[in-house]
């Protein structure tokens, strides 16, 4: 995971510097410390996806090509064999597996989300990012708190709201849960 994040940071580092701006501009677009910002691009501290997924935005480019290295090829349709997706370690509470990653200018990022039961009382780890979400709970039962909300959700259950919100989730119970999640 350490090389990958290097490499994420590198390009990130790259692309700032291709554009020319100043490390301060994406500190402060990010609303994050300056430091954090460096440590982001010198591959030292693990990047949250909803970061990501706003520096993606900010560049113009696909998600995929800070994550990969490598532009989407695909116009018509992308298969991504059980398994096969693209897997983003970028939280320890999370596991992400990217659903889409190959497709060009996708309207919407699709993700096999698995969240690992934590201890009682462990806060639940927020964030936003841009445009709007969508979770369909595969196994599981998940708490997810947006703002000042809590829901829980169980198999089957859906849920689709604004993600410019905080918002975090926490499996309940024992085992893992897993969810489809559309960011928009």
């Amino acid at each position: 995971m350490f090389d990958e994040l290097l490499q994420i940071g590198a390009r990130i580092r790259e692309l700032r510097q291709i554009m020319d701006i100043p490390p301060t501009t994406l500190a402060d677009y990010l609303q994050i410390p300056l430091e954090t910002y460096e440590r982001y691009e010198q591959g030292q501290v693990d990047i949250q996806l909803s970061v990501l997924y706003k520096l993606a935005n900010f560049f113009h480019v696909e998600l995929s090509s800070l994550l990969t290295g490598e532009e989407p090829k695909l116009h018509t349709y992308a298969i991504v064999r059980k398994g096969k997706g693209i897997t983003i370690d970028r939280r320890k509470e999370y596991g992400y597996e990217s659903l889409a990653t190959n497709f060009i200018a996708k309207k919407a990022e699709p993700f096999l989300v698995t969240v690992a039961p934590t201890a009682d009382g462990t806060p639940i780890p927020l964030n936003s990012h841009p445009g709007q979400e969508f979770n369909y709970v595969l196994n599981g039962t998940i708490k997810i708190v947006i703002g000042v909300h809590e829901v829980i959700l169980e198999e089957g259950d859906a849920l689709f709201f604004d993600s410019s919100n905080a918002h975090g989730m926490k499996a309940m119970g024992s085992t893992p849960v897993r969810f489809l999640a559309m960011i928009l």
